[in-house]
């Protein structure tokens, strides 16, 4: 059961589930660091912290040496206090100073979880899931409130954290470094975790050993992007996908943030994650207040699994929303790869007809369907219908489509304006830029300033009136630039360096009035594929295109990346021609197929040029994954095979009633006198027995997860088998 205790006497702090334990202490009126991992019964109030003069650590009071801050276990370290190590906040005060010191004002505890303010975040359907504790400290001098928040839940191995500051001086403040969550660990036996990418490369797994100074990833882009992903983990060296201690932070936010693993002198390490801070500032009014985005902080004692775990059922069940949380995704056909912008009505309408007699569920029309779009280079923000290409406009076509008996998506990148447009003509000043310099530019478009509030009125009434106006299911919403030269014409220099994160608050204000106003709509959201695939994302739009690349084995790293905190039903994945527009590999369509059905499946290609054969193979394709999309979407997902390790790769779906089984198994390359592998499942129930649908034959459980399935030797490269178990 989940509980908040307070023991006034050492003015500790417990949180648990019963299986895990988060401890915080308040000591000379500092907020201390006791623990976090596995549950424990109580943290004894005698067990010492071990306190010692080190030399060149300053200590608040003279009386005694052993108290420094500079190596006590912080749980919120402010700047420039005599603790050395990275702070968690840092603010300027009106004389130019940076010193802050916060000391515990008071607490409050509560059943359930509160929203925060213009903010993404996890929530709870019932206060029962969950359980809140908000530490307040405080800075005498400046007046400055720091509300520190804790939500430890009921079902998940998962601690919430955020900040919310309040000015309750008489004086401005400028906030210049605010995490959302900071811990101290008493050791550096750790490797640190991260997935750092590019365009077409979203991901790719990194663990390496903790080495003294400071280990940093980060955005400065404006956006999330392909280069990192807001997530960092320590593990203890002997972690294995199934064992050992995992400590992971995870930011629901979706622009420019920071995370870090700093080992001091003393080979301690403090883990720390929120805002990217190299351009940002907030200034606080008197009686203003700041909110941080907020830190889900998962423990694992499983290993890579176990953390994964966490994360799925979490944001699958208390950061989705809407009509798509737990209703199964579309199977489309994106006609992208299959024409870019150079596609007729007719064309359009020829690929949907053949993709329904193949079964497929969705017609989606991508870019250039609008303003004078035959290429990247102009009309972004003229969101009229290009005529010339579609004579019956986006009425017409997708009322053709649905009378087809298919749904019909649109793609969008309404954040967006190109120089040739009539918007940029029109409004100049809408966009993101600093007086006096040139922008520069990405495909020949600028960043629209979502810091304003008549650009986002303006992006909301844009697209709600091509919603209104036609009969479209789904949005594909792009964003193909990041953001440079960030300036706004509406904010005084004081407040210049707060504009990448008002224009993530402008987006999320433009997201929620939109999923709102349009709740049968499913949104998936891209920028140029993965750029922005976060939890902040995922709570306005429930998938995400996971990448520009859709080469099936470049995709095997990619999703499987992903994977480690993301689960398979936010991931878009499509099957594309070979060979592949983006690699030029060719891979067997049976591959291509396996691979997209490990998420959300999709065909992005001509399938209009398809033989019979092929066409027959789709047919087989897509109806295979209705049988397991419920499996595949809503089951629980285990990797088995790593492909940043070897040649091989591979992972299962476990129904939610553990009634059924669904496996893939993928060859990377072929090597001569290889000796045949074994698969081994897991998580299966060992006292059960399973038939493999495709044989009959029956296999226990216990005999799948401990002795394993031999796999057939491959005869080529990238050559991949599926099973499907039925528990019986």
């Amino acid at each position: 059961m989940v509980n908040i205790t307070y023991r006034e006497q050492d003015q500790l702090f417990h949180l648990t589930n019963g299986r895990i334990s988060y401890v915080l202490q308040v000591q000379r009126g500092y907020l201390l660091h006791r623990y976090w991992g596995r549950a424990v019964r109580r943290l004894n109030e005698n067990r010492p912290l071990y306190r010692y003069d080190a030399g060149f650590s300053p200590n608040p009071a003279p009386e005694d040496r052993t108290f420094s801050l500079d190596t006590l276990p912080r749980e919120y370290p402010a700047m420039d206090n005599g603790d050395f190590r990275e702070p968690a906040v840092c603010v300027e005060n009106p004389d130019g100073n940076r010193v802050t010191r916060l000391t515990y004002l008071s607490y409050s505890i509560y059943d359930g979880k509160e929203p925060l303010e213009g903010l993404p975040a996890t929530y709870v359907e019932t206060p029962a899931d969950a359980k809140t504790l908000v530490v307040v400290l405080q800075d005498s001098y400046t007046g400055l409130k720091a509300e520190l928040s804790y939500t430890i839940w009921e079902k998940y191995d998962a601690i919430c954290r955020s900040v919310r500051f309040y000015n309750g001086g008489e004086r401005p403040l400028t906030v210049r470094r605010c995490s959302s969550a900071s811990v101290d660990f008493a050791d550096s036996d750790f490797d640190l975790l991260t997935l750092w990418g590019a365009h077409i490369n979203e991901r790719n797994m990194e663990r390496r050993p903790l080495s003294h100074g400071i280990s940093e990833i980060g955005s400065t882009r404006g956006a999330s992007s392909h280069q990192f992903s807001p997530f960092i983990a320590l593990l203890r060296p002997n972690v294995t996908e199934e064992s050992g201690e995992v400590f992971a932070m995870s930011l629901v936010y979706s622009g420019s943030f920071a995370a870090s693993a700093y080992v001091d002198q003393f080979q301690s390490t403090r883990l720390q994650i929120g805002l990217n801070t190299r351009d940002f500032s907030w200034r606080l009014e008197p009686k203003e207040s700041f909110q941080t985005p907020e830190c889900v902080m998962a423990y694992s004692a499983a290993g890579l699994d176990g953390m994964s775990q966490v994360y799925h059922k979490l944001y699958a069940e208390h950061l989705v929303r809407g009509e798509y949380k737990h209703k199964e995704r579309p199977i489309l056909i994106n006609n992208w790869e299959a024409t870019y912008f150079n596609f007729t009505e007719e064309k359009l309408l020829e690929i949907a007809a053949c993709a329904k007699e193949l079964g497929i569920e969705l017609f989606v029309l991508d870019d250039g369907w609008f303003g004078r779009r035959w290429d990247d280079n102009d009309s972004l923000g003229d969101w009229v219908e290009n005529l010339q290409k579609l004579p019956h406009g986006l009425k017409g076509l997708s009322q053709r489509v649905v009378d087809m008996g298919l749904r019909f998506g649109l793609w969008f990148e309404p954040e967006m304006v190109s120089v040739n447009s009539n918007l940029y003509r029109e409004h100049p000043d809408w966009i993101v830029k600093v007086p006096g310099r040139h922008p520069s530019f990405g495909r020949n478009q600028l960043v629209l300033d979502l810091s304003r509030e008549d650009v986002c009125d303006f992006i909301i009434e844009a697209v709600s009136r091509v919603l209104e106006d036609s009969n479209i299911s789904y949005i594909k919403w792009d964003m193909n630039r990041h953001i440079t030269e960030a300036g706004s014409a509406l904010l005084p220099p004081e407040r210049q360096g707060e504009v990448k994160h008002r224009y993530m608050l402008g987006l999320y204000h433009v997201m929620e009035v939109l999923t709102t106003r349009f709740p049968h709509v499913l949104f998936e959201s891209c920028s140029g594929g993965g750029g922005r695939f976060d939890a902040g994302m995922l709570y306005y739009m429930p998938q995400t295109w996971t990448s520009d690349d859709t080469d099936a084995i470049a995709r095997l790293k990619i999703q499987y990346g992903t994977s480690l905190v993301f689960p398979p039903v936010t991931m878009g994945s499509h099957v594309s021609a070979v060979p592949n527009h983006q690699l030029g590999r060719v891979t067997p369509l049976s591959t291509r197929g396996a691979c997209a059905m490990s998420g959300n499946l999709g065909y992005e290609l001509d399938i209009t040029k398809m033989s019979d054969e092929e066409l027959e193979r789709v047919r087989t394709q897509v109806s295979i994954y209705k049988s397991i999309r419920p499996i595949v979407q809503f089951g629980e997902f285990h990797r088995l095979k790593s492909p940043f390790e070897s040649d091989e790769a591979a992972w299962e779906f476990i129904s939610p009633d553990g009634s059924a089984v669904v496996a893939m198994s993928f060859q990377i390359l072929n090597h001569p006198a290889q000796c045949p592998a074994t698969l081994y499942f897991t998580h299966l129930d060992p006292n059960a027995d399973y038939r493999d649908e495709a044989t009959g034959n029956i296999w226990g459980g216990d005999e799948l997860m401990n002795a394993g399935i031999p796999l057939p030797r491959a005869s080529s490269d990238f050559s991949s088998q599926m099973w499907v178990f039925t528990r019986v």
